[in-house]
């Protein structure tokens, strides 16, 4: 049963509200968090200074875009530039890129380093929102998977052969959740399942590296290799334990201070975090969370086309995707991927992309309907 209902055309509502300040007011103690994590465990103030950089460059790209009119957005030749152009720049890394970790994923200028991938998450949105917008009524017909998937895969690809697996995985989760926001069939979805064993089982014939394998050998086996290919997996996970109840306090994170946590200020923050601030401060950030994914799913109910009620929903599966995967791989209930925790974690490109999503979102609502809740939950769950 398709989710996605039949909507009308509408004129500009004007709304009053241009911003949607409980969006706001989670995203900033979720920053300032970040921000004071890594202050409290770092010997100077570089890392928290750079990151409080990037938040004000990628505050002002939200500013900017929210005002506006991105419709155009709608429109074929956008989404076909935005294939093209994210194509290349996966394509540019094989002989541009900087190899980091293992994985030639970033453009590096000296001053900052760019991760075409975090773009290429948001253009596949825009891409797959433009596609089934007019085709979500024919998702029975298998060629649209097909079609859509074509696109989805040839990002997944280029980012795996980086190697970048965690950004590879939530390519593939975006596309995969959008065709079950615009409504594909039980049959349909058992073919995807099989047919993802069946790539997992190639992959890791021929496609993972060896570390990416110890990775999830690790996963499964978590106290085979402790000092090896499970180190990270297990200080994060002793890290978030120790922080019982309260937390040890800022700057008291022995885990993280003393340098037992690797990548602390990045894949880790989160286990950083829960060490200083405890049970307490992660049921806090998951409300903050929880909140924001509201507001994303709210303006997604009042999208004034198809195309903005599947913008929003991938990016209510953006962030829902980033932040599972990195608590699990912080608690050990998934493999270490190396994904960043939203508006948390150190680096401006994610932080950008984060920004950039959520202001497509803010110039939506200027331009979204006015619906009853009844009218709004029959478009997504049909009529009762």
């Amino acid at each position: 049963m398709a989710i996605l209902g039949k909507i009308q055309p509408v004129s500009v509502s004007g709304r009053s509200g241009k911003y949607d300040w409980w969006l706001i007011g989670a995203t900033l103690p979720i920053l300032a968090a970040g921000l004071s994590t890594m202050h409290s465990f770092t010997d100077n103030s570089s890392l928290a200074f750079h990151q409080t950089i990037w938040i004000g460059i990628s505050a002002l790209a939200f500013v900017l875009v929210s005002n506006l009119d991105l419709r155009v957005l709608r429109s074929t030749w956008v989404s076909v530039w935005l294939f093209i152009v994210s194509t290349g720049l996966l394509g540019a890394l094989f002989l541009l890129g900087k190899i980091s970790h293992g994985a030639q994923s970033w453009f590096d200028f000296g001053f900052f380093s760019f991760q075409p991938s975090d773009f290429a998450k948001l253009a596949l949105i825009i891409i797959l929102a433009k596609y089934f917008s007019r085709r979500h009524i024919e998702i029975a017909n298998v060629k649209h998977i097909l079609i859509s998937g074509t696109y989805a895969f040839t990002f997944f690809i280029l980012v795996l052969i980086n190697p970048d697996l965690g950004s590879a995985m939530i390519i593939a989760l975006l596309w995969f959740g959008l065709i079950i926001v615009a409504g594909v069939s039980k049959k349909h979805l058992l073919v995807m399942v099989g047919l993802a064993a069946l790539t997992f089982g190639l992959l890791w014939n021929f496609g993972f590296k060896e570390y990416q394998k110890d990775r999830i050998r690790s996963f499964i086996y978590p106290l085979s290799d402790i000092h090896g290919a499970g180190y990270n997996a297990y200080q994060s996970t002793i890290a978030v334990g120790s922080g019982g109840l309260w937390g040890k306090g800022l700057g008291y994170g022995t885990q993280s201070r003393l340098k037992f946590l690797p990548e602390y200020q990045t894949d880790f923050i989160f286990a950083a975090f829960a060490e200083e601030w405890g049970f307490v401060g992660i049921v806090i950030l998951f409300t903050l969370y929880g909140i924001i994914i509201w507001r994303i799913v709210k303006s997604a109910l009042t999208g004034s086309s198809n195309f903005e009620i599947l913008f929003g929903a991938g990016v209510a599966i953006y962030f829902i995707v980033h932040i599972a995967i990195n608590v699990g791989m912080n608690t050990h209930l998934l493999p270490v991927t190396g994904t960043p925790l939203p508006f948390m974690s150190y680096g401006g490109t994610h932080l950008m992309t984060e920004f950039l999503a959520l202001g497509i979102l803010s110039a939506m609502r200027r331009y979204s309907r006015t619906v009853h809740k009844d009218a709004s939950r029959n478009e997504f769950i049909g009529p009762q």
